[in-house]
């Protein structure tokens, strides 16, 4: 009997350590044997090229048309091809400097050429921004009812430009996201980076800050698993993955990573040796005078909670009020986090002490502030300073646990993969903190992961070729596709690695391809494969919301190139639409008709509509006419007189191809039809015509 409740009492403590999910962590043999968590094989490249492959990628692609009785379409002409990678690199139609330069050039090598150009331009690094911008539901504004504006997002939407206009390697950009703040503390880039742990939603009015706190740390759970893996986790904060091998517990696992996370509105730039340095003087002064600041928080704290504004202080339960009475130094690291997020709802305005401290109170408190004044050379001048970002509450966790039991839960990764608990290095004392973030960056980003490259270059792939290897791009689980060439994913994500996660590297080995350089016209793959499955033509494109606008304002020629900055009102400048201020509850009339995200949630691909809206928006918009107007001042005062070449110009502008003889007919009698072909308006009138057209909106 004895020996019995020894076993049962060893059996609940297990119990409690492995979350309350100690049976569902049996996996099923086919649950352990699904692809995409099999380590990444760099499978040996195909001998067969099918006489027309340029890089190992159509290689691939070959042996898979060849398995479906498909033959490749005609590689497309120079034109066409020019248009294609200046929008996929660029985010830009060609410039007729562009189009001349490629078209001029007969060495053989003046495709690649023209590819390199494209990636060491600034403009790469703005349009590339888009995708990843998409999955982190990137935005100024908080959301929600209020909406209230971000003053300082737009450095993190700046570092994402940068990083990839640098050719950042990936694995560095992951890591400086997730932990920016431990691992280069001095790095004023990789602080900025951690604010892809502050774009969750957030409410203002809400007295129930603890029920929002957890689900701000579900909200990052979710998109750093769906961003970064390609695995929802979703349906596992419930209960156990009703398809995928991941636990209720997994995901607590996962979250207790993120369980420490304090939002910052200020925090300081220095390495650890200069935290040192000051973290010494700041607590000698503040020893010395902990006593009077203790008193003055006596006196202070009342009054400021009295007269504070917006929904107030006294909306809060007791358990949250005592949270923010405490001291800061004073509370823990759950008090601080709840504190924190409750006063973000009330402007305390300690600026007004001094009028409304009363009685014997003032005189005290007067007596006080003297005296902390007196210890001023003695405290150390403030590190600089970066906003808007995050760091861990402190080097104690808060406690991570699961929704029914209270069991407690360590941070941990997917069990599948990695059952143990995770291996984390307290980092230096002065970074208080607890370095979890550190160890999940260095999970995501081991070479040996089989998640992370093959996410990202499958997501680089359909960005190229309208559709992904793995068809459900943030899903790679049992409810996505399996890829549908297996081997060329692995290659390419093996390659990518070994490449030094270079994205540059990535997007020319696949630009270059002969796959890549198809036209979209293959009647055989057409009529057979409708979904361009076996990728044997190139996809017709939309062009995105953002491409749209960009791409009215570099053929009018009003695009203003500025780079970073705060965000600017789209309707109201010219600049690129990446700059523009993404407030979630008042998109931009043009860009949202043409199916902007909702910066909401993580969007891992667009939806692609067309609508009568979008038509009746580009006909009778204002300003698509003061667009065309500005094309057509352009080509006057390029060709004065010169109906001809003002009509070339205008379709080389806009759709990339100078015009068929019909076209220029059809052209030259629409203007004079509409008057004089010197006449301004006229010319307006038929930019406005280029604007609406397909071979403007579409790429093929």
């Amino acid at each position: 009997m004895v020996v019995f409740a020894a076993v049962i009492q060893r059996f609940a403590i297990l119990w409690a350590l492995l979350g309350g999910s100690v049976f569902a962590a049996e996996f099923s043999q086919a649950d352990r044997d699904w692809w995409a968590f099999q380590p990444v094989r760099q499978a040996a490249v195909p001998a067969d090229g099918g006489g027309w492959a340029l890089n190992g990628i159509d290689r691939f692609i070959a042996r898979k048309l060849a398995a479906n009785d498909l033959t490749v379409a005609a590689a497309a002409d120079r034109r066409t091809l020019v248009r294609r990678v200046c929008l996929d690199l660029t985010g830009l139609p060609p410039t007729l400097e562009q189009i001349a330069k490629f078209l001029g050039d007969d060495s053989p090598d003046a495709y690649e050429k023209l590819v390199d150009r494209l990636l060491e331009s600034p403009r790469y690094g703005e349009a590339q921004a888009s995708l990843w911008l998409d999955l982190v539901r990137y935005a100024d504004s908080d959301g929600y009812n209020a909406d209230h504006y971000r003053p300082e997002a737009w450095q993190y939407r700046d570092y994402v430009i940068r990083s990839f206009n640098t050719d950042k390697p990936y694995d560095l950009f992951v890591r400086e996201q997730l932990a920016g703040d431990e691992i280069d503390p001095g790095n004023r880039d990789a602080l900025i980076a951690t604010m892809f742990l502050r774009h969750w939603i957030y409410e203002y009015n809400q007295r129930d800050v603890e029920t929002q706190w957890h689900e701000i740390l579900a909200d990052i759970t979710n998109v750093t698993a769906d961003a970064l893996l390609g695995m929802g986790l979703q349906c596992a904060r419930c209960h156990d993955h009703k398809f995928d091998p991941i636990t209720q517990r997994d995901y607590f696992r996962m979250q207790a990573f993120f369980t420490p996370l304090l939002p910052r509105d200020s925090m300081p730039v220095g390495t650890v040796a200069q935290r040192e340095k000051f973290l010494k003087k700041h607590n000698a002064w503040a020893a010395a005078t902990d006593e009077v600041r203790g008193q003055l928080h006596a006196i202070e704290q009342p009054v400021l909670l009295k007269h504070a504004t917006g929904e107030g202080f006294n909306k809060f339960i007791t358990k949250i009020k005592t949270m923010i009475r405490k001291r800061p130094g004073q509370r823990t690291a759950y008090e601080q986090q709840i504190a924190t997020m409750s006063e973000r709802q009330f402007g305390l305005e300690p600026e007004k002490l001094p009028e409304r401290i009363e009685g014997g109170a003032k005189a005290k408190w007067e007596q006080l502030r003297a005296e902390l004044a007196a210890f001023d050379p003695e405290e150390p001048k403030p590190l600089p300073q970066v906003k808007f970002v995050v760091s861990d509450a402190g080097p104690l966790a808060p406690a991570t646990r699961m929704p029914k039991s209270g069991a407690l839960v360590e941070p941990g990764f997917l069990s599948i993969l990695n059952p143990g608990l995770a291996n984390i290095t307290p980092p230096p004392a002065a970074l208080q903190s607890t370095g979890r973030r550190t160890a999940l960056a260095n999970w995501i980003t081991r070479p040996d992961n089989p998640l992370t490259s093959r996410v990202l270059v499958n997501r680089l792939w359909q960005r190229h070729f309208g559709r992904g290897l793995a068809a459900n791009a943030s899903d790679f689980g049992k409810l996505g596709e399996p890829p549908t060439h297996p081997e060329l994913l692995d290659w390419l994500a093996a390659r990518f690695v070994a490449n030094g996660w270079s994205v540059k590297k990535m997007h020319r080995l696949m630009i270059t391809s002969a796959t890549y350089r198809q036209a979209s016209v293959n009647a055989q793959s057409e009529r057979t494969d409708p979904t361009n499955t076996w990728f044997a033509r190139a996809p017709i494109s939309r062009l995105s919301a953002e491409q749209v606008r960009d791409g009215l304002l570099a053929v009018s020629g009003e695009l203003d190139l500025q780079t970073g900055g705060e965000g600017v009102v789209a309707a109201e400048s010219n600049h690129r639409s990446v700059y523009r201020k993404v407030m979630r509850n008042n998109p931009d009339d043009v860009m949202h008709t043409f199916d902007l995200p909702d910066h909401i949630s993580h969007t891992p691909q667009r939806n692609v509509t067309t609508t009568a809206t979008q038509s009746l928006l580009l006909l009778n918009s204002e300003w698509t006419r003061k667009r065309a107007a500005a094309l057509a001042e352009r080509l006057a005062k390029r060709h004065p007189g010169d109906a001809v070449a003002q009509v070339v110009v205008a379709q080389e502008l806009a759709f990339g191809q100078a015009p068929l003889p019909s076209q220029l007919g059809d052209a030259l009698e629409f203007l004079a039809a509409c008057g004089a072909t010197d006449d301004l308006a006229a010319l307006g009138e038929y930019c406005h015509v280029l604007m609406n057209a397909n071979a403007f909106l579409y790429v093929d």
